[in-house]
């Protein structure tokens, strides 16, 4: 689809010059999907009850007891 916008000139270049892209449509097209992946993931991450490293073994007395030594 095509559509007309105003773009930052300098934002786009350095864009460009991270996502290792040369031209306008493709720095776009990249820096839109970087940006749609990084949302997946955070979206994954909250809905994983053990997403923040905390596992059904959290409840363990036995184990937290070690994890504290």
């Amino acid at each position: 689809m095509k559509t007309m916008i105003d773009l930052n000139d300098e934002a786009l270049a350095l864009a460009a010059k991270e996502l290792g892209t040369t031209t306008k449509k493709d720095t776009v097209n990249a820096a839109l999907e970087f940006v749609a992946q990084r949302r997946r993931r955070i979206e994954q991450t909250l809905n994983d009850p053990y997403g923040f490293g905390v596992g059904p073994d959290i409840d363990d007395p036995e184990v937290m007891d070690r994890a504290r030594r």
